[in-house]
Order: C-alpha cells, then sequence, then structure tokens
C-alpha cells in the first residue's frame, strides 16, 4: 500500500506547475526568512496570547523535531524511497539565494537508480510533517474559529514530501500524529505550569492574564 500511494502520488498526478508548487513548499530553505519574519509581527504586533501561541508552537517544534523525530530516525533507520526504488521522482529547486528565488529558475528533477540498496536512512518519520502538524495544532488550540484552516498548508506540504520523493506516505502520517499530540500535549503542559506557577514568577502579567487563552 506505501509503494502503491507513493507510485500514485509521485508519478500519476504530475504536471508541470504543481511539480514547481510542491518543490517549493517541500523546501524549508525556502520559506523559513518568512516563518522568522511572521514570528517577529507577531510577537511585536500580538497580544497576549498571540505571544502565547508562538512560544508554544517553539516548544512543540522543538520537542517534535528535536526530541521525538530525530531520535526516531536513528532508532528505525528506514530509507528514503529512492535509495531503495528504482524510477523515484526527486524534485528540488535549484541553488540560489535567497532561495525562494528559485522558483524562477528550472528544477532539479532526477530518477532514482539505486544500484545497491541502502540499508539505512532517515526518512520515518517526517519531521517536516511533524514540524508543520505541530504548528498547526498551535494555531488551532489558541484560534479555534480560525486555527483549523492552518491544517490545508500542514497537508500540503506533508503531500509535497511524498510528490518530490522524499518519503514515504506512512512517513509524513507518522509525523502528521506525532505533530498534533506534541502540539497538544506542550500546550496542556504550558497551560498547566501557567496557571501553578504565573503568579509566583510574574504577578501582575499572569493577575491580567490568568490563562494562556483569553475567554
Amino acid at each position: 500500500m506505501d509503494t502503491a500511494i507513493l507510485q500514485f502520488i509521485n508519478h500519476q498526478i504530475v504536471i508541470p506547475p504543481l511539480d514547481v508548487a510542491m518543490a517549493t513548499l517541500s523546501s524549508w530553505a525556502a520559506w523559513w526568512p518568512f516563518i522568522v519574519l511572521a514570528c517577529g509581527l507577531g510577537f511585536y504586533f500580538g497580544g497576549f496570547q498571540a505571544r502565547a501561541m508562538l512560544l508554544v508552537i517553539g516548544f512543540s517544534v522543538g520537542i517534535s523535531d528535536g526530541l521525538v523525530c530525530r531520535n526516531l530516525k536513528h532508532l528505525i533507520s528506514r530509507p528514503r524511497p529512492p535509495q531503495v526504488i528504482a524510477g523515484v521522482r526527486t524534485i528540488d529547486l535549484e541553488k540560489a539565494s535567497p532561495r525562494i528565488l528559485a522558483i524562477a529558475l528550472p528544477l532539479q528533477v532526477r530518477f532514482s537508480d539505486p544500484q545497491s540498496p541502502a540499508m539505512k536512512g532517515r526518512s520515518f518519520p517526517s519531521s517536516h510533517s511533524s514540524n508543520c502538524f505541530a504548528i498547526a495544532t498551535g494555531c488551532f488550540v489558541f484560534y479555534r474559529r480560525w486555527g483549523w484552516i492552518a491544517f490545508f498548508p500542514a497537508t500540503l506540504v506533508a503531500t509535497s514530501r511524498v510528490y518530490v520523493g522524499a518519503h514515504w506516505p506512512s512517513d509524513v502520517l507518522a509525523g502528521a500524529v506525532i505533530g498534533i499530540v506534541c502540539g497538544f500535549l506542550t500546550y496542556s503542559i504550558c497551560a498547566w505550569l501557567w496557571r501553578r506557577f504565573g503568579q509566583k514568577i510574574v504577578p501582575v502579567l499572569h493577575t491580567a492574564h490568568p490563562d494562556l487563552i483569553e475567554s
């Protein structure tokens, strides 16, 4: 099933504009300046709840990526699709600085041809998926009315990892689950810590905001 879904996404729904879109979505290097800018604006112009959300998201991404996914990758050592299957389309943006400018350049498109299949790899789980779903979960928890929309770009990024040949479908599914769990757990722990110790550490701020989410 994993291979069938991979081959369908990687081979059957291929069109040039989608190649560019998926390669761009899959490139962290192209988007991190915008993410940093958005976080900076959120901290500067946002209120207490927006700042609390950004902090919780930062913790949850750190846990899901740096703690959970990184250790699972080394523990499971699952090879990536191009390491074990011939003919996988791998798509990436060309080199450019800043990387977002590579959208205007021809893509790097290759087809895998493993002569001796790798025994080790870092495919499972997908950190891209985990990070994006941790962010989406944070947005949803803090802003229930509109935050759920963040799951749509998270799903697109997760799908892009299969489309560009970087991950198996089960990798991104596991990453999504990890991101959601880490997002909810991190918020729950941070909210408890704030209610329990906030008054002792920053009494004035805690009096004005007894909970992380404004009522």
